[in-house]
């Protein structure tokens, strides 16, 4: 559906911080069709591309926040013409640094908090609501509001999840997807540097790439309206829908 935009949700915090994006949206557009997709609960996290292939309408534009922007990555080069257009909010081509990408998350710290999701799952999810929140303008309002809507997700599907945050390099993904890109950073982002928005330009110029001065990671919830705007106005500019 040209006139349907599906929002993917990061890892661990389920769909609610999205919510206050696509009531923006709808306001902004009230013609769009804008759903909130959860991401798979496979424990399997190969399954989980496929699932969301299977689940997820043709024709529309794929949206994500940080995983979920890493799959809609992936999921826009396998559908190719299928998909109107991509969008990421603060996903990095890589959440973990490779050699030949820096910009992004040290070893070591992703390696420290995957050892402690295993040891307290739910104790590690709460303290990252607090990396999400850091930068924001009212941080401790956002961590608060991201724990109060946290999602019961079984352990199983929360472990995939971080596997796959850990494993995706999506750079050949989006260099071999042709339609329209939007990629939108957070200057503040403790998970994502800010540097990852000029990485992204220098492997792909031809993507449309920018950052939300003064934002956090939790960018969908903190800057709603602006982010709504941001991506309205690449739609409108890539096809009227």
């Amino acid at each position: 559906m040209r006139d349907q935009l599906i929002l993917l949700p990061g890892w661990g915090l389920g769909c609610a911080p999205l919510e206050p994006l696509r009531d923006a949206l709808l306001e902004l557009a009230p013609h769009l069709h804008v759903a909130i997709e959860p991401l798979p609960r496979e424990a399997d996290p190969a399954l989980w591309l496929d699932e969301l292939d299977d689940e997820l309408p043709e024709g529309s534009w794929l949206a994500g926040w940080s995983l979920g922007g890493m799959l809609a990555a992936e999921l826009a080069a396998r559908r190719g013409q299928a998909c109107r257009g991509l969008i990421t909010l603060a996903a990095n081509a890589s959440f973990r640094q490779l050699d030949d990408w820096p910009q992004a998350m040290p070893n070591s710290v992703f390696e420290d908090f995957f050892e402690a999701f295993l040891l307290e799952p739910e104790l590690t999810r709460k303290r990252f609501t607090l990396l999400v929140s850091q930068g924001a303008r009212d941080a401790r309002t956002l961590a608060r509001q991201l724990q109060v809507a946290l999602p019961a997700l079984e352990a199983g599907a929360l472990g995939a999840g971080l596997q796959l945050l850990g494993r995706l390099d999506t750079r050949a993904a989006l260099e071999r997807y042709d339609g329209p890109q939007l990629h939108l950073f957070a200057g503040n982002d403790a998970l994502v540097p800010a540097g990852a928005a000029d990485a992204l330009l220098g492997w792909l110029p031809d993507v449309e790439a920018s950052t939300i001065a003064g934002a956090s990671h939790g960018l969908p919830l903190e800057r709603p309206d602006e982010v709504a705007a941001a991506i309205l106005t690449f739609i409108h500019e890539g096809d009227d829908v």
